[in-house]
């Protein structure tokens, strides 16, 4: 389906100078002069290799039809991460590169969304926020709870993530997946 190019949205597959390339970040500029555009920084499906694009509105580009369906994260053998579709059953590994960022916050039995473009796995999508645990935190110092003031905490798996003075180690938190940022204290 033929789309404009002010129309192109991050997590879509387009068809770009005989390729297919998955949209990661956009960026709508109007210049002082001249017509607007949008910046596109695109990523190659089978190398991956990344590339920036800039589409006016009347340019057009082919949108490809992607299916998203959720999978259960079962188990990492150290090389790939397999998971299972919710409806059929069928099992699927992805490589480490594939997940990026998002393979530190897995977790067992973790329900996740997974793009598919011609049946081949192109990105995976994680839960707005997860709840993890703080392993390490430094001690707070008397009178600076008052103040918004963060100190660094490392989470259970591994990351670093700064933390209100309140919290600390054992304490169970919600991380926001896409920056890893801390949003509460968890509470259950």
């Amino acid at each position: 389906m033929k789309i404009g190019g002010n129309e192109i949205r991050v997590g879509y597959v387009i068809e770009h100078k005989g390729r297919k390339w998955f949209v990661t970040k956009t960026d709508h500029v109007k210049p002082g002069k001249g017509g607007a555009f949008v910046q596109v920084e695109i990523k190659d499906i089978q190398s991956g290799t990344k590339s920036n694009e800039r589409f006016r509105s009347s340019e057009t580009v082919e949108r490809v039809y992607m299916e998203d369906r959720d999978y259960q994260y079962l188990f990492n053998d150290g090389q790939e991460y397999t998971f299972m579709d919710q409806e059929s059953f069928d099992q699927v590994a992805l490589s480490p590169a594939l997940l990026g960022d998002a393979a530190p916050f897995l977790a067992e039995s973790m329900i996740v969304r997974v793009s598919m473009c011609d049946g081949e796995p192109i990105a995976v999508t994680l839960p707005e926020t997860v709840i993890m645990e703080v392993v390490e935190a430094e001690p707070t110092v008397k009178g600076q709870t008052a103040s918004a003031s963060f100190k660094p905490g490392k989470l259970a798996n591994g990351l670093r993530v700064m933390v209100p003075q309140y919290i600390e180690a054992g304490t169970r938190i919600v991380v926001r997946t896409a920056d890893c940022t801390y949003v509460e204290r968890a509470k259950d």
